[in-house]
């Protein structure tokens, strides 16, 4: 019994990843069940007995898995550096690397479902707006401003920083973007008062 459940897991498991890969690649219009089928290997009836709800359900889950690892990473990235700067520029240069390894194709799929959504997807709009709402707060709680708002809105400001280096990124098959953005914020962030 247990290796049927851990062979449904692992089914289900390789459904979600390659939602997150394909939402990375091509957005939600590149995420079609057939495509999320052939980049995992699953029959395709194993997509409607583990997501019955169909596309909706898995790319929301899909979005959830990959907003925990991205608290994650932002958390790391930014716990390895004390001073305010630093801590931007090491935030930047994590998403640089990140953006090189895969190898320019890839970017936040959070941000592209956004691109993507319509008035019908209201509930998916809910949960990309609660996935940008949990990177704001893995932001905002590094930068230890004493006026919160102000904390608040710096973190807003790196985070749309962060979702237009991907754009830009992509277009130039470049992590320039990420580079150039984190040393202005950095120095940005030095000036500004506490």
């Amino acid at each position: 019994m247990k290796t049927v459940d851990a062979a449904a897991t692992g089914t289900r498991d390789k459904l979600i990843e390659a939602a997150i890969t394909r939402l990375r690649r091509s957005g939600l219009s590149g995420a079609g069940i057939n495509e999320i089928v052939r980049e995992s290997g699953a029959p395709k009836g194993s997509v409607y007995h583990f997501f019955p709800k169909g596309k909706e359900q898995i790319v929301r889950e899909g979005l959830e898995r990959y907003s925990e690892r991205v608290v994650a990473f932002i958390d790391s990235a930014l716990s390895t550096r004390r001073k305010r700067g630093e801590k931007v520029k090491a935030l930047f240069n994590a998403f640089a690397e990140r953006i090189e390894l895969g190898e320019f194709r890839h970017s936040c799929p959070v941000g592209t479902v956004c691109l993507d959504l319509d008035s019908e997807l209201e509930g998916l709009r809910l949960v990309v707006a609660a996935s940008f709402d949990q990177y704001l707060k893995a932001i905002e709680a590094h930068f230890p401003f004493q006026d919160r708002r102000r904390a608040k809105s710096f973190a807003g400001l790196l985070l749309t920083a962060i979702e237009g280096a991907y754009i830009r990124g992509r277009a130039d098959r470049s992590s320039k973007p990420f580079r150039e953005a984190g040393a202005w914020l950095a120095e940005l962030v030095e000036q500004a008062e506490t």
